[in-house]
């Protein structure tokens, strides 16, 4: 499914916006979107949430042989994955610009920089060492990605805790969390990615865009930079000329933003780990807030049961609503009722040329009723919810059904009634030759 563009009145009124300084969200030209992250029950799983982008970072191991020229070092892998569920416009299986470049960046800016020391990832020297494996899933696209999954790596990498090892010789052994306490990676630094956003030839920029403002950007600028005010990695996209004014400008705020996040970051691992150590409730649904409507779950309130005999004509009017909210029906004919103000129910009304064929069949149906004295008489019941008679024969000759939804049941029981009191001197003969022949 091909991406949504945006129409020329949202991008003039983008720029617009732009040119006075302003943003849709209501944020300033440096301010960043807030930061939330959460932890799942296993070490290594997080979610990070940079305003409505969402990215899920897990982090696994596993012991593989190492490569040929670097005997003594551990292997790191990333792997981002853009799914249709972030945004329609992503393809799933297919491996589009975008997602190319964001993986080459994240490998520069974390396996290159160095931040994490493969060396202690070694356990038998050009057999086994550990492979580091970073997944990250783009849950919901807004804008930013890059920054949003820089930060999903670290934090899944600084909580990820590898099982212990041990080396007897020839013999690795290796211990479950239970034998022996999981060992944390060895990370020297956190690179982190801010992103600026150029509009009109560089002439304007923002921190941080949004899916929007990225929409109509005409330059991006990627600084990855750690808490010490190393530049660890840089890219420039967009094809735009960018002055050294401009660079060491971009240098500056990130350097401010980076060391913001650094402390966000270890403030969140610092309070998952006490909540492990207290042995409290941790993970994924501890951290989704409170506000929210279950079924399941109801506040529980004291109910004072003393006298409620001579309390229960005021809990019961109470309870009931005042007559003037609940509106009486009111009733236009037999089967039709109408609540409040609304137009008549005309739900099983008869149109006129049905109306008129009807009252046809009325007349023809009077004229058999009329001549029913020559027959034999039957039994009168009510079926169906209109109350329409149905006249069944006892007579082996013949059997009529006569439906009459107009006239009233009472008159033609009464009618019936008559009929048996007097029955007409053919009938008489025909009894009496049943009887004979019985």
């Amino acid at each position: 499914m091909k991406e949504t563009p945006l129409s020329n009145c949202e991008r003039r009124f983008l720029l617009r916006a732009i040119e006075e300084k302003k943003r849709l969200d209501g944020r300033q030209t440096y301010d960043y979107r807030n930061i939330r992250i959460s932890f799942g029950t296993d070490y290594g799983c997080c979610i990070v949430e940079l305003g409505k982008t969402r990215v899920l970072g897990q982090v696994s191991c596993e012991l593989v042989s190492p490569k040929l020229n670097r005997a003594t070092e551990g292997i790191l892998f990333f792997n981002l994955e853009l799914s249709q569920m972030a945004a329609p416009a992503f393809e799933p299986g297919r491996q589009s610009d975008l997602l190319v470049k964001l993986n080459r960046l994240l490998e520069r800016c974390l396996r290159n920089s160095k931040c994490i020391d493969t060396e202690s990832l070694c356990v038998v020297a050009g057999e086994k060492v550990w492979q580091i494996r970073v997944d990250l899933h783009l849950l919901n696209h807004d804008g930013n990605i890059i920054d949003a999954a820089s930060i999903a790596a670290i934090v899944a990498l600084c909580h990820f805790r590898r099982p212990d090892v041990s080396v007897q010789g020839e013999e690795v052994t290796l211990y479950t969390p239970e034998e022996r306490d999981p060992v944390p990676l060895s990370i020297h630094h956190m690179p982190i990615c801010v992103s600026f956003a150029f509009f009109q030839q560089g002439t304007y920029l923002l921190v941080d865009p949004n899916e929007r403002e990225e929409r109509v950007m005409d330059g991006l600028l990627v600084i990855a930079m750690n808490k010490h005010r190393e530049i660890c990695t840089i890219q420039s996209s967009g094809g735009i000329m960018l002055l050294k004014d401009q660079v060491f400008r971009c240098s500056k705020i990130a350097g401010v933003k980076v060391a913001e996040i650094t402390e966000l970051i270890q403030k969140a691992l610092e309070n998952d780990q006490r909540v492990r150590k207290e042995g409290g409730k941790f993970g994924f649904a501890e951290s989704i807030a409170n506000q929210r409507i279950t079924a399941f779950k109801m506040e529980k309130a004291p109910i004072d049961t003393s006298n409620i005999e001579e309390r229960a004509e005021e809990i019961i009017a109470e309870a009931e609503p005042p007559p003037e909210v609940v509106s009486q029906p009111v009733l236009w004919t037999p089967g039709t009722a109408q609540i409040g103000d609304g137009i008549e129910n005309s739900w099983g009304d008869l149109e006129d040329s049905e109306k008129e064929e009807e009252e046809e069949e009325g007349g023809i149906d009077e004229a058999v009723i009329l001549d029913d004295t020559k027959m034999d008489t039957g039994e009168v019941s009510d079926i169906g919810s209109q109350g329409a008679p149905i006249v069944l024969s006892d007579s082996e000759e013949e059997e009529m059904i006569i439906l009459e939804p107009e006239k009233n049941p009472k008159k033609i029981r009464a009618q019936t009634s008559a009929n048996q009191k007097a029955p007409s001197k053919g009938q008489g003969k025909r009894k009496k030759k049943k009887r004979t022949a019985n």
